[in-house]
């Protein structure tokens, strides 16, 4: 470790080491910088950030899982086998034997059900992924339940899609804790929340050993685990945001992958025979998010200008070099129902029309919270050039993700520039938060997208809840096809890009798995040569 912080300290020097004397990570130990400013919380039951997600999907087995190649394809993990009863309403699930949490007990489906009630009880972020099937506070504990040991009974409200009901399972709300050590934790009846924010009560490949806010997360293998020990002992995750910063730790040898690197860095280690790049399509999403509280992004005729002032080819061509795509749909490419269709290019004259037409021929002035990453930054710059063309005074407001993130949620921003992620495979998961507001006042219980920029969708809601019970995909498209549409006429977002994934990583780093979704990045695999 004292390499890879020298190497942060020292900068620019490192670059003129002769490559003879190039730093070694441990054979047995996986070194990464990656931005995970954005870690709020360790708990499944609470976590709803890319990072803390992917951190999850390495230490905690869940119920369901899919293919990384080939999202239709569903198969179980805690849960061996699953039935389905002939009204559509309830899943009974068969827990696999011989799993056992790091901590010696054993994984039943009791554990499970509990995890489960969990979230619903705790009623934090990601609850409302179970939520959208009629469980609440008052009714989860018979509603969710285990018979014996080995059978978790699940009983839905109305006959969804049963690949819909399945896809949720394999979200971070289906990671499985161990009840017995979590309640141990339990303070005035927090179900053990505080003390999981920063502790552990897994049974995943890896385990949690330390994690210093701002700094780093580390984790040991489990040696235990049911499906295979990893041959990565440790993995060590450095919080560096800097992209410079990160090339230069990998080409000295301090850090096995870069995970940010900006075009600039790519282009400039694609000429390193020591270092590899592994590239993955992923379903996150770039744009947008317009508060409807703000007097001059609330009329139609500014939101629709605002589409018109983003410079999309050239921000995907030089800022995001080959990490993402032009994409301006809710729906990434591949899900069931996308809508590929890009309407929108730069048009400055377009843009001022409509700005003419709301009465602000004059432009605007309104901020900006972006992230302080590279990427982020250099789009919300770009973003902030071409808007100044028609006449809006854009002030960016740079924080750390987590800062970023929490005013969004509060509702208390003008523009949020963010990347979202489907926290499932099935285009509900979008639908759901684009698109469907049932309650739009500031103490609503579901709070989507749609509701952090206070925008009420109007008939949308229920045309988003009528699409869940469509089981003729082909139907089922065509809705989420119109409903795209829609947002994209008269929503408070502009949707820019779906992002394409690369890491960066040295010659002997070998079996990273990066998957369609950011919980889907896998370290069990990993060796070394």
């Amino acid at each position: 470790m004292r390499r890879l912080i020298a190497g942060l300290v020292l900068g620019t020097a490192l670059a003129t080491t002769p490559m003879a004397a190039q730093a070694e990570t441990p054979k047995n130990a996986l070194v990464m910088a990656f931005a995970i400013d954005d870690l709020i919380t360790l708990d499944p039951a609470g976590m709803f950030e890319f990072s803390a997600l992917e951190y999850a999907g390495n230490t905690y087995d869940r119920l369901i899982g899919f293919d990384n190649d080939d999202v239709s394809k569903i198969y179980g993990v805690v849960a061996e086998s699953w039935d389905v009863s002939e009204d559509g309403l309830t899943f009974t699930f068969k827990i696999r034997d011989g799993i056992k949490f790091v901590s010696g007990n054993d994984l039943t489906a009791e554990d499970a059900a509990f995890s489960l009630q969990r979230v619903v009880l705790l009623d934090q972020s990601p609850a409302f992924i179970l939520g959208q099937f009629g469980f609440t506070a008052d009714n989860v504990k018979d509603r969710i339940r285990a018979t014996d040991e080995n059978t978790l009974v699940m009983e839905v409200d109305q006959p969804y899609a049963p690949s819909f009901v399945l896809y949720c399972l394999t979200a971070g709300v289906g990671a499985v804790v161990d009840k017995k050590v979590v309640l141990e934790h339990e303070k005035d009846g927090d179900l053990g929340a505080e003390w999981m924010k920063t502790n552990y009560a897994g049974s995943g490949p890896f385990a949690l050993n330390k994690w210093t806010p701002g700094e780093s997360l580390s984790l040991t293998a489990n040696e235990d685990y049911w499906d295979g020990a990893p041959a990565m002992k440790r993995v060590i995750i450095r919080n560096v945001k800097e992209a410079a910063s990160q090339q230069l730790l990998l080409q000295k040898g301090d850090i096995d992958i870069a995970r940010n690197l900006e075009a600039d860095q790519l282009a400039s280690v694609k000429g390193d025979e020591n270092i590899k790049l592994l590239s993955k399509g992923k379903g996150a999403l770039w744009y947008l998010g317009l508060s409807q509280k703000n007097e001059f992004l609330s009329k139609p005729e500014v939101r629709e200008a605002l589409k018109y002032l983003v410079d999309y080819d050239g921000i995907t061509q030089t800022i995001m070099a080959g990490r993402a795509q032009t994409h301006q749909a809710f729906l990434p490419e591949g899900f069931l129902g996308a809508y590929n269709e890009n309407p929108y290019s730069l048009d400055v004259e377009k843009a001022k029309s409509l700005l003419a037409d709301a009465g602000l021929a004059d432009g605007f002035k309104v901020t900006m919270d972006t992230r302080n990453t590279t990427a982020v930054m250099s789009m919300a710059q770009s973003i902030q050039a071409t808007w100044a063309q028609a006449g809006i005074n854009l002030e960016i407001i740079p924080g750390d993700n987590k800062q970023t993130l929490t005013k969004y949620r509060a509702r208390q921003h003008d523009i949020y520039i963010g990347r979202w992620g489907p926290d499932y495979q099935d285009p509900h998961t979008n639908a759901s938060t684009f698109a469907w507001n049932p309650d739009n006042s500031d103490d609503a219980s579901a709070k989507p997208l749609a509701w952090r920029n206070s925008w009420n969708p109007g008939d949308m809601t229920a045309e988003v809840d009528k699409a869940i019970l469509e089981r003729d995909g082909e139907k089922r498209a065509a809705m989420y096809v119109d409903l795209q549409k829609k947002v994209l006429e008269s929503g408070p977002f502009v949707i820019m890009f779906q992002e394409t994934e690369i890491a960066a990583m040295r010659g002997n780093v070998n079996n990273l798995v990066l998957g369609p979704s950011f919980d889907n990045n896998y370290y069990r695999f990993v060796t070394k040569d």
